[in-house]
């Protein structure tokens, strides 16, 4: 054991002194919060290009009543239609809309333009348009609109998951979001860490280290000094990560909050009376973050880290393990090849099954079961979790993830210490078959 442990340290401390893991640890939570907040700038601000429309309105019913936007302005064309054809391609951002005299009848529109028009800019007129048609359409009906919108169903669920403890509200998309977030770290973090024990190996092997370290430690202790000092270095990383992220988003959140205003009910009621679209929205758009929040205090985000770190840890030992015996049984990288396609496989089937049917149904027997074999339970447990798991689910599948661990580690362990010690000769199942069986 106390080999063991000299190996883990060596391991851990070799890693965790390099640039490239501090410069990785202290910048990936900087980049990612950096990047939303970027995304988040760049979407709330105003349009700085705007594009001029000419209109043709040979119905007289649709001009007169469109309207202006941030990014579009709307004017009536002074010239035929061939000659404002001609003056597009003269002047950039300049768009000209034909609407028939039998628009009513047709719906269609033709939007002429130098360049291919924006998605946004086709969408804003079409929503413009439809609107006025269908005033249009109802007033020919004899329909108020009014009394229409008055009458017009607006259906929401508040969906709340019943507990021990009482009713809590719950959402399935935030869930979904959690369930896909985990899905995709611990794919990444399985590959990532377990490339470095394979590569470490393959290093080690390839500079004829491990000659002399075997001379002292067994195969065995070897490996599994390798293997958990690794995985230290991932659970720090991802601890560092999680301090730092809660640190930035609580700055954010607290710089944002001093920048607010406070309102207390009758202003709102007050303001509420005197605004106008535009503010109306963004009311509605601070009520629906008000349920966002709501949403995220009812997740119990220390169970599901807990968990997270569980099965990580869970998963990167086990197939940690199966690189290590990849890692002794080549010369180098590109010989790993055929031995990795077997590991990789219930891996990338679960990835993949993460986004369709463990997100659809995630109580189905399917998904029970992938998150009961070891080898694909860190990522289906996972997506799962938050949406709500039996706690015997859980501790039997961490059970049998413990009993793959061993197993797996058995077997590698028989298939390193032969590997460990073969140079020049290329390896294949049928050698890895003879390396397993061979007896000391």
């Amino acid at each position: 054991m106390e080999k063991i442990l000299l190996i883990i340290k060596r391991e851990y401390f070799s890693r965790v002194k390099k640039k490239s893991f501090l410069v990785g640890t202290f910048l990936v939570p900087l980049i990612f919060i950096g990047m939303w907040g970027g995304i988040i700038a760049l979407s709330i601000q105003d349009s700085t290009s705007e594009a001029n429309i000419k209109v043709i309105d040979d119905s007289g019913l649709i001009l007169d009543e469109l309207s202006d936007t941030e990014s579009i302005k709307f004017e009536e064309a002074t010239a035929d239609a061939d000659t404002e054809r001609k003056a597009i391609l003269d002047t950039e951002d300049q768009y000209l809309l034909l609407i028939p005299e039998d628009i009513v009848e047709s719906e269609r529109l033709q939007l002429l333009s130098s360049n291919k028009a924006s998605i946004f800019i086709q969408s804003e007129i079409e929503g413009q348009v439809e609107g006025i048609l269908n005033t249009i359409k109802l007033t020919e009906a004899g329909i108020d609109e009014e009394t229409l919108q008055s009458i017009n169903p607006n259906v929401r669920i508040t969906t709340l998951e019943v507990t021990e403890t009482g009713e809590k509200e719950s959402n399935a998309g935030v869930a979904m979001g959690i369930g896909m977030a985990a899905a995709i770290l611990i794919y990444l973090s399985l590959f990532i860490y377990g490339a470095q024990v394979m590569r470490g190996v393959i290093e080690e092997k390839n500079n004829r280290i491990v000659e002399v370290i075997i001379s002292s430690v067994r195969p065995f202790q070897l490996m599994m000094g390798k293997i958990v000092g690794i995985g230290l270095v991932g659970l720090t990383q991802f601890f560092l990560w999680i301090i730092l992220s809660g640190a930035l988003m609580t700055a954010g959140s607290l710089i944002l909050a001093s920048q607010m205003p406070e309102m207390d009910t009758e202003q709102l009621t007050s303001a509420a009376s005197t605004m106008n679209s535009s503010q109306a929205a963004s009311i509605a758009q601070d009520s629906f973050m008000g349920d966002i929040q709501n949403v995220l205090d009812g997740i119990n985000f220390p169970y599901i880290i807990g968990s997270f770190l569980v099965f990580f840890l869970g998963g990167y030992l086990l197939y940690s393990a199966l690189f290590a015996a990849v890692g002794s049984a080549v010369d180098n990288e590109t010989e790993t090849q055929q031995f990795m396609l077997p590991i990789t496989m219930p891996l990338l089937f679960t990835y993949v099954m993460a986004f369709s049917l463990l997100i659809r149904d995630p109580h189905g027997p399917l998904s029970f079961w992938l998150s009961m074999i070891p080898f694909t339970s860190p990522i289906a447990m996972m997506v799962r979790i938050p949406f709500g798991v039996p706690l015997w689910e859980i501790l039997l599948s961490v059970a049998l993830l413990i009993g793959g661990f061993i197993l797996t580690t058995w077997v590698a362990a028989r298939i390193y210490r032969v590997g460990i010690l073969m140079y020049g000769k290329k390896a294949s199942y049928k050698e890895l078959i003879k390396w397993f069986s061979y007896k000391r």
